[in-house]
């Protein structure tokens, strides 16, 4: 291995290196080399620009071919997430200890990738001078966020005592709408409304938190890249999500146990479906082949989660739960919001590049990987979306089912159909007002885990062809957008027309009236005076 790196630190570097693997060889000089090095580690103490740094790497790249290279980066830096991520390299450690040394190393030589990024630090943040709006939605969005966080720490697992469960929600509504206020009331005076959501600290983070980024590839092929996104995925399941999203989701109603297991049998399912299409040379009809198994994994999901041999009392007779869901589930449905799969499948199945931001990139790379990452996890969120709403209608026709699916306050019959008549609302409201509109501004939201909490994305991308198949209802939505956005300029010429009239009508007129009126006065009174 060659270690490119100060004098000092390269010679501690590979002390420790050496003393760790004997069969590791670390040299500090090129022209020691006895033939290619396995490994190129270049450590940087300072980053004077993201130019510099990139052509280092390509030259790097290009002399030692077809060794990777593992970039060490300082604990101090001034450059965005995005822009490390861009950077072309085969590791990336920041702040690294020994130990994730080592470990990345190993990746590195068995032909994987290592990415360990860590989030900006407080004192970077703070370096902006704030005017006195954008310090009012950061500090208030600060205390809001903190006070939030406590109550959903309270919420998971939702305590057992219904009166102490409607204190917290009403809580947590009374915060969100606190949270709404200010942004509507502070937000258009301050550009970054990133820096006004705290994050948690780096010491209580976990490695898929937003504070880091943490990616970890022992090979450089889709089925490495889908077994990382599984793991990562799992990981925060078993860990517990909450809904960040800003509507409310079916999913909620069920027990968080069954929850847990419906996310849990989806993705496993996801992973035998992926199987099943690599063995399948005709890559055309992938697209074809993934709706047509649609139904069959939701059928299965509902199976795992359901339990196999579950009776449950229904009208005096035990009842097999399995098989009196699967009849009455309908499991056919679509998501009208659910993006074209071919996107996922492709880097996912046939080992294919996917764009990014306007670039072709393998699935190995890091932005690729988390662009990944977003499409499954929304695919996740809406198909468990999809059956969850399906339990919710038949434990509506069948009380005993609720104790074994849904959360202990959904067991009085008002509330779930309380719960169901937000749901249809919502679902209305989405279809006929929402979809509309953000298919005329081309816009889609995803759903993103992140840090055990379900977050939304809106992603812009061309809509042309499901904006053409709307209804009339959804038709007139957009019609009137367009109205809107015809009619703005010519509303805002006739305000500022009135505004240029009332401007002279006030100097011009009205202030040289005044003017004359004042004048007439002090010369009447100088006179009187001059009499006197």
């Amino acid at each position: 291995m060659l270690l490119l790196a100060p004098d000092l630190l390269g010679e501690s570097l590979a002390l420790k290196l050496t003393s760790a693997h004997d069969d590791w060889e670390v040299v500090l000089r090129p022209e020691r080399l006895t033939g290619s090095p396995a490994l190129v580690i270049w450590s940087v103490d300072r980053v004077a620009s993201l130019a510099a740094i990139q052509q280092e790497l390509f030259a790097l790249q290009e002399r030692w071919q077809p060794a990777p290279v593992l970039l060490l980066l300082p604990g101090e830096i001034r450059l965005s997430r995005e822009q490390l991520l861009g950077l072309p390299a085969a590791g990336l450690l920041q702040n690294a200890d020994s130990q994730s040394l080592q470990n990345s190393i190993e990746i590195l030589l068995q032909g994987g990738r290592d990415i360990r990024l860590e989030a900006p630090s407080e004192g970077r943040r703070q370096d902006q001078t704030m005017g006195l709006g954008q310090w009012l939605l950061v500090s208030g969005l600060q205390q809001v966020s903190r006070e939030l966080e406590l109550v959903e720490v309270m919420l998971n697992p939702p305590p057992q005592q219904a009166l102490l469960f409607a204190l917290l929600t009403g809580r947590r509504r009374e915060l969100q709408f606190a949270k709404g206020l200010l942004l509507w009331l502070w937000g258009p005076l301050q550009l970054g409304l990133e820096d006004a959501e705290p994050l948690t600290s780096t010491a209580s983070s976990s490695p898929g938190s937003p504070t880091t980024t943490a990616i970890s590839l022992r090979e450089r092929n889709a089925v490495a890249v889908w077994d990382a996104i599984r793991d990562r995925i799992d990981g925060s399941v078993q860990a517990g999500l909450t809904n960040s999203t800003g509507r409310l989701l079916a999913i909620e109603g069920l027990h968080p146990e069954r929850r847990r297991e419906l996310l849990l049998a989806l993705l496993q399912q996801l992973d035998q479906v992926l199987q099943r299409l690599r063995t399948r040379q005709d890559g055309t009809a992938m697209a074809q082949a993934w709706d047509a198994l649609q139904p069959e994994l939701r059928q299965q999901a509902l199976t795992a989660l359901a339990g196999s041999y579950v009776q449950i009392p229904c009208n005096g007779e035990l009842q097999p739960v399995v098989a009196s869901l699967l009849s009455r589930a309908d499991l056919t449905g679509a998501d009208g919001e659910m993006p074209d799969p071919t996107g996922m499948l492709a880097p996912l199945v046939a080992d294919q590049p996917m764009l990014v931001n306007g670039l072709l990139l393998p699935a190995d790379d890091p932005r690729a990987f988390l662009q990944l990452e977003t499409l499954v996890s929304n695919w996740l969120v809406r198909t468990a979306e999809l059956i969850g709403a399906e339990l919710l209608d038949a434990c509506g026709d069948w009380p005993e089912l609720r104790r074994y699916l849904l959360r202990d306050p959904l067991l009085a019959t008002r509330e779930l159909d309380r719960l169901r008549n937000r749901l249809n609302t919502q679902l209305r409201w989405a279809d006929w007002v929402e979809r509309p509109i953000q298919l005329y501004e081309s816009q889609r939201t995803l759903f993103q885990l992140r840090a055990g909490r379900i977050e939304p994305l809106l992603l812009t991308e061309p809509r042309d062809n499901e904006l053409n198949q709307l209804g009339w209802w959804q038709r007139q939505v957009a019609l009137l957008l367009e109205a809107r956005d015809a009619l703005a300029p010519q509303v805002q010429a006739v305000v500022r027309r009135i505004g240029d009239l009332a401007v002279i009508l006030l100097t011009q007129v009205l202030g040289r009236a005044i003017g004359l009126v004042g004048r007439g006065i002090a010369q009447g009174m100088g006179r009187s005076l001059g009499r006197s």
